[in-house]
């Protein structure tokens, strides 16, 4: 005999295809049934995985096919990557590469034609067979926050505590509004908050049912780019608390990199990276993945060998390579005369006036702290530089600058 508590929903679903010699004893809100187990008949795959499953969600080569004007459109293509239970996770992409419909497949709002979407250990989601949104365990958070205009923000995070009792449902919501910092506007209604605060009361309604895993949907864009970052940092804390798994789809790379521990770049259908946030920024895997993440320019180079050191000659002077697996990559990248190109990051590149390498500043961006400039070196290459702002070089001037990194990220000569 084996006592096994688990949500009401997901047990119901087992409960009606049990095999022979199950039985419930008991019925109550959160249900604990006790199990007769007639060996050697044993509960299937998925049924064990359910038990103590290992991942909270996992995707599995994932395509879904929907029709389009000119016929079916493949908007995914072999999507896969799994979250342990408390990871935050991300797809990063720009508009059309497929991240939200990988999210509305996760939900459960569009069908797979391949592969599998499996929460807290049960398919969820296969060809021909899809489990309700509603039955998934999931919470959304959706771009526009979704919220009842005609209900105030306590009612509208209790939404989804409609079979609590009111004693439940009352402390819950007031614990939820007590953490995300809405407890004076309980009594409001959507209309007389800030988006901030709407995005706030959308995140407690989410949380609210304890969902397995929240999805959220690019839930900053309707926000001022100054509060962005800041609410996916008080976001990330407040799930971290919570110990809850997310799953955020986003096409603002520092929304991500504040959130998310690991981070999928979307591209046509499937993930070109699936990594953390400095890996994908200082070890991009492909000349597409660099150029969406982060800025930078790419030089051409030629590898050599001096004495025991192994070093790339570009024009900005001779880069050793002390990085074993730098090295790896650069003897990789380099054609048969040892051309390769090296990506160089804006804080790759460091405003010296004693260097004699000068550049010539085409452009610049006061960003606070510092300057992005846009320099142009005398071969008519151009790069990009952070510099202090207290360095104001304007438009035409020349500056010194030199090549400062810990390792060097390497390409194919294009």
């Amino acid at each position: 005999m084996c006592i096994v508590p688990c949500s009401g929903i997901g047990l119901i679903q087992r409960l009606a295809s049990r095999p022979p010699g199950l039985r419930p004893a008991r019925r109550c809100h959160r249900l604990t049934f006790v199990f007769t187990l007639s060996l050697p008949t044993l509960p299937s795959d998925r049924s064990i995985n359910a038990l103590r499953p290992s991942l909270a969600l996992e995707v599995r080569d994932l395509s879904v096919r929907l029709a389009a004007p000119d016929g079916p459109l493949d908007v995914l293509n072999g999507l896969g990557f799994e979250l342990a239970p408390g990871e935050i996770g991300s797809l990063l992409g720009a508009s059309g590469c497929g991240k939200t419909t990988a999210l509305r497949a996760i939900a459960g709002f569009v069908q797979p034609s391949k592969g599998q979407i499996v929460i807290g250990g049960r398919i969820m989601a296969e060809p021909g067979r899809s489990t309700a949104p509603e039955h998934r365990g999931v919470g959304v958070v959706f771009q526009d926050y979704a919220l009842f205009p005609h209900l105030t923000i306590a009612r509208n995070v209790g939404f989804g505590l409609r079979t609590e009792s009111q004693s439940a449902r009352e402390h819950r919501v007031a614990q939820l509004l007590e953490m995300v910092g809405l407890s004076p506007w309980a009594d409001r209604f959507p209309h007389e908050l800030s988006g901030g605060q709407q995005q706030r009361a959308a995140l407690a309604r989410a949380l609210a049912p304890a969902p397995s895993v929240l999805l959220l949907d690019e839930p900053f864009s309707n926000l001022d780019p100054d509060l962005r970052e800041q609410l996916a940092l008080d976001l990330r804390d407040l799930l971290k608390a919570q110990g809850t798994t997310a799953l955020l789809v986003t096409h603002d790379q520092y929304e991500a990199f504040a959130m998310a521990d690991s981070i999928g770049v979307m591209e046509a259908g499937r993930i070109a990276q699936w990594d953390d946030a400095w890996r994908l920024y200082h070890q991009p895997s492909s000349r597409s993945v660099a150029d969406f993440v982060g800025l930078g320019v790419f030089m051409d180079g030629r590898l050599g060998q001096q004495g025991d050191q192994l070093s790339i000659a570009f024009e900005l002077g001779s880069l050793p390579i002390h990085d074993p697996a730098d090295a790896q990559q650069a003897r990789h990248c380099a054609d048969a005369e040892g051309r390769l190109q090296v990506l160089l990051r804006p804080d790759d590149v460091e405003h010296d006036d004693a260097s004699p390498v000068q550049a010539r500043v085409l452009r610049r961006a006061f960003r606070g702290a510092q300057f992005l400039y846009t320099l142009e070196l005398p071969s008519g290459q151009k790069l990009l530089a952070l510099v202090p702002s207290h360095h104001d070089h304007r438009i035409g001037d020349p500056i010194g600058i030199r090549f400062t990194a810990d390792h060097i990220v390497t390409f194919a000569h294009s």
